[in-house]
Protein backbone atom coordinates (compact mmCIF):
# COMPACT_ATOMS: atom_id res chain seq x y z
CA UNK A 1 0.00 0.00 0.00
CA UNK A 2 2.85 2.37 0.90
CA UNK A 3 4.57 1.62 -2.42
CA UNK A 4 1.39 2.35 -4.37
CA UNK A 5 0.98 5.70 -2.57
CA UNK A 6 4.59 6.66 -3.27
CA UNK A 7 4.27 5.70 -6.93
CA UNK A 8 1.10 7.75 -7.17
CA UNK A 9 2.87 10.75 -5.62
CA UNK A 10 5.68 10.52 -8.19
CA UNK A 11 3.19 10.45 -11.03
CA UNK A 12 1.21 13.36 -9.56
CA UNK A 13 4.32 15.52 -9.30
CA UNK A 14 5.22 14.92 -12.93
CA UNK A 15 1.79 15.52 -14.42
CA UNK A 16 1.14 18.54 -12.19
CA UNK A 17 4.38 20.09 -13.46
CA UNK A 18 3.43 19.36 -17.07
CA UNK A 19 -0.01 20.90 -16.70
CA UNK A 20 1.31 24.03 -14.97
CA UNK A 21 3.40 24.67 -18.07
CA UNK A 22 0.79 23.82 -20.69
CA UNK A 23 -2.65 24.69 -19.28
CA UNK A 24 -2.94 27.95 -21.21
CA UNK A 25 -2.78 26.03 -24.48
CA UNK A 26 -5.92 24.09 -23.52
CA UNK A 27 -8.18 27.09 -22.88
CA UNK A 28 -9.49 27.42 -26.44
CA UNK A 29 -10.02 23.75 -27.27
CA UNK A 30 -11.23 22.71 -23.83
CA UNK A 31 -13.40 25.64 -22.77
CA UNK A 32 -14.04 28.24 -25.46
CA UNK A 33 -14.93 25.90 -28.33
CA UNK A 34 -17.54 23.92 -26.32
CA UNK A 35 -19.11 27.22 -25.28
CA UNK A 36 -19.30 28.47 -28.85
CA UNK A 37 -20.55 25.10 -30.09
CA UNK A 38 -23.32 25.01 -27.49
CA UNK A 39 -24.36 28.56 -28.36
CA UNK A 40 -24.34 27.89 -32.11
CA UNK A 41 -26.08 24.51 -32.05
CA UNK A 42 -28.26 24.76 -28.98
CA UNK A 43 -29.41 28.36 -29.31
CA UNK A 44 -28.76 29.33 -32.93
CA UNK A 45 -29.84 26.15 -34.71
CA UNK A 46 -32.07 25.22 -31.80
CA UNK A 47 -34.33 28.21 -32.38
CA UNK A 48 -35.13 26.95 -35.89
CA UNK A 49 -35.73 23.41 -34.65
CA UNK A 50 -38.02 24.60 -31.86
CA UNK A 51 -39.99 26.86 -34.21
CA UNK A 52 -40.78 23.87 -36.40
CA UNK A 53 -41.84 21.66 -33.54
CA UNK A 54 -39.86 19.32 -31.31
CA UNK A 55 -42.15 16.31 -31.37
CA UNK A 56 -39.39 14.04 -32.66
CA UNK A 57 -37.29 15.05 -29.65
CA UNK A 58 -39.93 14.13 -27.12
CA UNK A 59 -41.23 17.66 -26.77
CA UNK A 60 -38.08 19.08 -25.17
CA UNK A 61 -36.19 22.08 -26.51
CA UNK A 62 -33.29 21.37 -28.84
CA UNK A 63 -30.90 23.00 -26.38
CA UNK A 64 -31.87 20.60 -23.63
CA UNK A 65 -31.79 17.72 -26.10
CA UNK A 66 -28.27 18.24 -27.40
CA UNK A 67 -26.55 19.70 -24.32
CA UNK A 68 -25.98 16.28 -22.64
CA UNK A 69 -24.85 14.85 -25.98
CA UNK A 70 -22.37 17.67 -26.53
CA UNK A 71 -21.03 17.12 -23.02
CA UNK A 72 -20.43 13.42 -23.64
CA UNK A 73 -18.95 14.04 -27.10
CA UNK A 74 -16.59 16.67 -25.68
CA UNK A 75 -15.42 14.22 -23.03
CA UNK A 76 -14.70 11.61 -25.68
CA UNK A 77 -12.83 14.05 -27.92
CA UNK A 78 -10.66 15.39 -25.10
CA UNK A 79 -9.88 11.86 -23.92
CA UNK A 80 -8.89 10.59 -27.36
CA UNK A 81 -6.74 13.65 -27.98
CA UNK A 82 -4.84 13.02 -24.73
CA UNK A 83 -4.50 9.29 -25.49
CA UNK A 84 -2.86 9.48 -28.89
CA UNK A 85 0.11 11.79 -29.48
CA UNK A 86 1.03 12.21 -25.78
CA UNK A 87 1.26 8.44 -25.34
CA UNK A 88 3.32 7.94 -28.48
CA UNK A 89 5.49 10.87 -27.42
CA UNK A 90 6.28 9.13 -24.16
CA UNK A 91 7.39 6.04 -26.07
CA UNK A 92 8.91 7.30 -29.31
CA UNK A 93 9.72 11.02 -29.33
CA UNK A 94 10.28 12.47 -25.86
CA UNK A 95 10.66 8.98 -24.35
CA UNK A 96 9.82 10.15 -20.85
CA UNK A 97 8.20 6.80 -20.09
CA UNK A 98 11.66 5.23 -20.14
CA UNK A 99 12.85 7.75 -17.58
CA UNK A 100 9.89 6.89 -15.40
CA UNK A 101 10.59 3.16 -15.32
CA UNK A 102 14.23 3.90 -14.42
CA UNK A 103 12.73 4.72 -11.01
CA UNK A 104 10.80 2.17 -8.92
CA UNK A 105 7.77 2.82 -11.15
CA UNK A 106 6.47 -0.13 -13.16
CA UNK A 107 5.04 0.22 -16.69
CA UNK A 108 1.62 -0.40 -15.13
CA UNK A 109 2.17 2.54 -12.76
CA UNK A 110 3.14 4.74 -15.70
CA UNK A 111 -0.02 3.86 -17.59
CA UNK A 112 -2.20 4.36 -14.53
CA UNK A 113 -0.63 7.79 -14.11
CA UNK A 114 -1.29 8.64 -17.76
CA UNK A 115 -4.92 7.58 -17.43
CA UNK A 116 -5.28 9.54 -14.18
CA UNK A 117 -4.04 12.69 -15.93
CA UNK A 118 -6.47 12.10 -18.79
CA UNK A 119 -9.26 11.73 -16.22
CA UNK A 120 -8.22 15.06 -14.70
CA UNK A 121 -8.32 16.75 -18.11
CA UNK A 122 -11.72 15.30 -18.93
CA UNK A 123 -13.20 16.11 -15.54
CA UNK A 124 -12.04 19.74 -15.40
CA UNK A 125 -13.17 20.45 -18.96
CA UNK A 126 -16.56 18.83 -18.47
CA UNK A 127 -17.09 20.51 -15.09
CA UNK A 128 -16.80 23.90 -16.79
CA UNK A 129 -19.06 22.67 -19.60
CA UNK A 130 -21.74 21.54 -17.14
CA UNK A 131 -21.65 24.97 -15.52
CA UNK A 132 -22.08 26.59 -18.94
CA UNK A 133 -24.99 24.29 -19.75
CA UNK A 134 -26.66 25.21 -16.47
CA UNK A 135 -26.23 28.94 -17.17
CA UNK A 136 -27.78 28.51 -20.63
CA UNK A 137 -30.74 26.66 -19.11
CA UNK A 138 -29.82 23.32 -20.64
CA UNK A 139 -30.46 21.25 -17.51
CA UNK A 140 -34.03 20.11 -17.10
CA UNK A 141 -33.46 18.41 -13.76
CA UNK A 142 -31.00 18.59 -10.84
CA UNK A 143 -30.08 15.01 -11.77
CA UNK A 144 -28.39 16.54 -14.81
CA UNK A 145 -25.40 17.32 -12.59
CA UNK A 146 -24.74 13.56 -12.53
CA UNK A 147 -23.99 13.80 -16.24
CA UNK A 148 -20.53 14.99 -15.16
CA UNK A 149 -19.38 11.59 -13.78
CA UNK A 150 -20.99 9.93 -16.81
CA UNK A 151 -18.92 12.18 -19.07
CA UNK A 152 -15.81 11.23 -17.10
CA UNK A 153 -16.64 7.54 -17.50
CA UNK A 154 -17.17 7.72 -21.25
CA UNK A 155 -13.95 9.69 -21.57
CA UNK A 156 -12.04 6.93 -19.81
CA UNK A 157 -13.94 4.25 -21.73
CA UNK A 158 -12.50 5.81 -24.88
CA UNK A 159 -9.09 6.78 -23.49
CA UNK A 160 -8.06 3.34 -22.25
CA UNK A 161 -8.47 1.41 -25.54
CA UNK A 162 -6.98 4.30 -27.54
CA UNK A 163 -3.96 4.25 -25.21
CA UNK A 164 -3.72 0.54 -25.90
CA UNK A 165 -3.67 1.21 -29.64
CA UNK A 166 -1.11 4.01 -29.24
CA UNK A 167 1.29 1.69 -27.41
CA UNK A 168 1.25 -0.68 -30.38
CA UNK A 169 1.66 1.81 -33.25
CA UNK A 170 5.05 2.54 -34.76
CA UNK A 171 4.01 5.81 -36.44
CA UNK A 172 1.33 8.41 -35.80
CA UNK A 173 -0.37 7.80 -39.15
CA UNK A 174 -2.81 5.46 -37.42
CA UNK A 175 -4.19 8.34 -35.36
CA UNK A 176 -5.79 9.85 -38.45
CA UNK A 177 -7.83 6.66 -38.83
CA UNK A 178 -8.95 6.88 -35.18
CA UNK A 179 -10.14 10.47 -35.58
CA UNK A 180 -11.69 10.11 -39.04
CA UNK A 181 -13.36 6.73 -38.67
CA UNK A 182 -13.83 6.60 -34.91
CA UNK A 183 -14.21 9.95 -33.19
CA UNK A 184 -15.95 11.87 -35.97
CA UNK A 185 -18.62 9.27 -36.86
CA UNK A 186 -19.25 8.55 -33.18
CA UNK A 187 -19.75 12.24 -32.44
CA UNK A 188 -22.15 12.70 -35.33
CA UNK A 189 -24.13 9.46 -35.25
CA UNK A 190 -24.39 8.45 -31.57
CA UNK A 191 -27.55 10.38 -30.79
CA UNK A 192 -25.99 13.63 -29.68
CA UNK A 193 -27.74 15.73 -32.36
CA UNK A 194 -30.72 13.60 -33.38
CA UNK A 195 -32.33 10.28 -32.39
CA UNK A 196 -30.42 7.31 -33.80
CA UNK A 197 -33.78 5.80 -34.79
CA UNK A 198 -33.68 8.20 -37.73
CA UNK A 199 -30.59 6.47 -39.11
CA UNK A 200 -30.95 3.76 -41.79
CA UNK A 201 -31.55 0.34 -40.27
CA UNK A 202 -28.31 -1.08 -41.66
CA UNK A 203 -26.22 1.48 -39.76
CA UNK A 204 -28.36 2.13 -36.69
CA UNK A 205 -26.93 -0.85 -34.82
CA UNK A 206 -23.43 0.66 -35.05
CA UNK A 207 -24.58 3.54 -32.87
CA UNK A 208 -25.54 1.11 -30.11
CA UNK A 209 -22.06 -0.44 -30.18
CA UNK A 210 -20.43 2.92 -29.57
CA UNK A 211 -19.78 3.75 -25.90
CA UNK A 212 -20.70 7.34 -26.72
CA UNK A 213 -24.32 6.39 -27.45
CA UNK A 214 -24.65 4.83 -24.00
CA UNK A 215 -23.19 7.95 -22.39
CA UNK A 216 -25.43 10.26 -24.41
CA UNK A 217 -28.55 8.28 -23.52
CA UNK A 218 -27.71 8.16 -19.82
CA UNK A 219 -26.67 11.81 -19.65
CA UNK A 220 -29.83 12.91 -21.45
CA UNK A 221 -32.08 10.83 -19.21
CA UNK A 222 -30.41 12.33 -16.15
CA UNK A 223 -30.62 15.85 -17.53
CA UNK A 224 -34.31 15.51 -18.36
CA UNK A 225 -35.15 13.63 -15.16
CA UNK A 226 -36.42 10.57 -17.06
CA UNK A 227 -33.75 8.07 -15.99
CA UNK A 228 -34.71 4.44 -15.31
CA UNK A 229 -32.65 2.18 -13.07
CA UNK A 230 -32.08 -0.90 -15.26
CA UNK A 231 -31.19 0.93 -18.49
CA UNK A 232 -28.91 3.24 -16.49
CA UNK A 233 -27.10 0.29 -14.91
CA UNK A 234 -26.74 -1.35 -18.32
CA UNK A 235 -25.20 1.80 -19.80
CA UNK A 236 -22.81 2.15 -16.85
CA UNK A 237 -21.78 -1.49 -17.06
CA UNK A 238 -21.07 -1.18 -20.79
CA UNK A 239 -18.90 1.90 -20.29
CA UNK A 240 -17.08 0.31 -17.34
CA UNK A 241 -16.34 -2.79 -19.44
CA UNK A 242 -14.73 -0.66 -22.16
CA UNK A 243 -12.60 1.07 -19.55
CA UNK A 244 -11.56 -2.13 -17.77
CA UNK A 245 -10.64 -4.07 -20.90
CA UNK A 246 -8.96 -1.05 -22.44
CA UNK A 247 -6.85 -0.46 -19.32
CA UNK A 248 -5.74 -4.09 -19.27
CA UNK A 249 -4.71 -3.91 -22.94
CA UNK A 250 -2.99 -0.55 -22.44
CA UNK A 251 -0.89 -1.88 -19.54
CA UNK A 252 0.09 -4.94 -21.56
CA UNK A 253 0.97 -2.83 -24.60
CA UNK A 254 3.09 -0.35 -22.65
CA UNK A 255 4.87 -3.11 -20.74
CA UNK A 256 5.78 -4.79 -24.02
CA UNK A 257 7.12 -1.56 -25.53
CA UNK A 258 9.15 -0.49 -22.50
CA UNK A 259 10.55 -3.83 -21.35
CA UNK A 260 11.19 -5.65 -24.64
Amino acid sequence: MTVAIENGRRQFDYWATVYKRTWKGTLVTSFLLPLLYLAAMGIGLGSFVDDNGSGALGGVSYLRYIAPGLLAATALQIAVGESTYPVMGGIKWQKFYFSMIATPLRPADVMYGQLAFIAFRVFTTCAVFVAIIAVFGGLGSPLGLLALPVALLVGMAAAAPVCAVATRLETDSGFAIIFRFGVLPASLFSGAFFPVSQLPDWIEWLAYVSPLWHAVELSRDLSLGTVSLLPALGNLAYLAAWFAVGTWLAVRGLTRRLIS
